[in-house]
């Protein structure tokens, strides 16, 4: 069986080998042809339309390219890489095992991705699990069996030691799941930065990532003290020096996607006009944690019931799907400022409370947001061959900072009441004490 092509306009090329095409085949795979990427980020940037099926395919390609990369006998500079590393044999076994991996890596995902997640599962359940779940169902143990590939081993690399608790990970199997998930040069992130910013038509989503692949390699940790400390023998990703300036360009590319993309204001409140649909429709107001019947559920059917409520005005779910269908979503009433931070940190809060008692909960919404922290630290290769930390080449690292949002929305019923409330109020609603109450 020869290997299948398959046009993609970030990679160019993305081959399936021999027996792979069974995976891509499957019903929980091809369940991602229906999951937006971006949720409803396409009501706001038209040409984000492209889905969860795509986007892992390209995390497949990214891994491969990365995987071999590091394991290139070239690019080995410690003894101890070189010590965890299998043999030929089991180096094709892994190499297997990572592309099914990086394929899978979003298989558990609900509905509209992470903007349906929020608030609408039982505790202990996310995507992560449900990916978990999946990888070692029936019918993906049978393509596993076939493949000659563990379950265990693809579900532990696709989610990564912080989702995958039943067993401990050894120093191999946790770099592999680095290459996939990590915070720092995780190919899943590269992927959706490179096709988001695509799709959306902005610039700030790109980076070199040919150069940024090229120079990864396998390194110790460094995070000793003093420099005669011996400090962590942990392996992880890390970079030659060569490769900075585009480790550094990743980051700005993620800083500005969260500012300037995944984080405005209109395409949150889609997010949270969506959470509130969901919210009436759902049993229970909750997704159902069963794998056959989230298999049966995808963005087709939740619109198609979100257009079935905006006819029908007795549909628990009515309100907040005319605001998605009709353009008719909450305004924007407050963003917070670095000023409002330093007078009130809860400055968002304060208004959301103050503009509820003065219009009522129904036509208010609240939106507060930080961003993870992410995995700087990582080791790095000088040209004379010595290995120290990120943080002491790169000043960008540093100053890179956090996005943030808080914001207040309000119908656009009381929009402009809202508004001239704002004007009047808002200084003296933020410079509140605690405990105080609003006159």
């Amino acid at each position: 069986m020869s290997n299948q092509e398959i046009r993609d306009p970030i990679h160019n090329f993305i081959r399936l080998e021999p027996g792979e095409k069974q995976v891509l085949d499957s019903a929980p795979f091809q369940r991602l042809r229906q999951i937006h990427q971006l949720a409803l980020t396409y009501l706001l940037y038209p040409g984000a339309t492209h889905r969860r099926f795509e986007h892992s395919l390209g995390v497949m390609e990214l891994a491969s390219r990365v995987f071999d990369v590091v394991t290139d006998p070239e690019n080995i500079h410690h003894e101890s890489v070189r010590e965890i590393i299998p043999k030929k044999f089991d180096l094709e076994y892994w190499r297997r095992t990572l592309r099914m991996a990086a394929l899978c890596h979003d298989l558990g995902h609900l509905p509209f991705s992470h903007a349906a997640e929020t608030e609408l599962l039982p505790s202990g359940w996310d995507h992560e699990r449900f990916t978990t779940e999946l990888i070692c169902s029936d019918e993906m143990r049978q393509i596993w069996s076939r493949m000659k590939l563990d379950c265990v081993d693809v579900a532990k690399l696709a989610v990564g030691p912080k989702h995958y608790k039943d067993r401990r990970f050894t120093d191999w199997e946790a770099i592999l799941s680095e290459i996939i998930v990590g915070d720092a040069f995780g190919v899943d992130r590269m992927d959706y930065l490179l096709r988001d910013s695509h799709h959306i038509g902005v610039a700030y989503g790109r980076f070199d990532h040919y150069r940024l692949i090229d120079t990864l390699c396998i390194l110790p940790k460094i995070d000793k003290a003093e420099d005669d400390e011996l400090g962590s023998q942990e392996l992880a990703l890390g970079i030659e020096v060569g490769g900075l300036h585009s480790a550094e360009a990743l980051l700005l590319a993620r800083y500005f996607m969260f500012s300037q993309v995944y984080c405005h204001h209109v395409r949150r409140i889609y997010d949270i006009h969506l959470k509130d649909f969901l919210k009436k429709w759902l049993l229970n107001g909750m997704f159902t944690t069963a794998i056959e019947d989230l298999l049966q559920i995808t963005d087709n059917e939740i619109m198609s019931e979100l257009s079935k409520a905006v006819r029908d005005k007795e549909h628990p779910g009515h309100d907040p799907a005319r605001r998605i269908a009709r353009r008719e979503h909450f305004r924007l009433l407050y963003q917070r400022t670095r000023e409002d931070l330093e007078i009130n940190r809860e400055a968002g809060k304060a208004v959301f409370d103050a503009a509820c008692m003065e219009f009522g909960d129904s036509e208010v919404r609240h939106d507060y947001y930080v961003q993870k922290e992410v995995g700087l630290n990582y080791p790095l290769l000088s040209r004379d061959n010595r290995i120290c930390s990120s943080f002491t080449e790169s000043e960008t690292l540093e100053k890179v900072p956090l996005v943030a949002i808080d914001y207040v929305y309000i119908s656009p019923e009381c929009r402009k009441r809202a508004e001239k409330w704002r004007d009047k109020n808002l200084k003296r609603i933020i410079t509140l004490k605690e405990g105080e109450e609003e006159c």
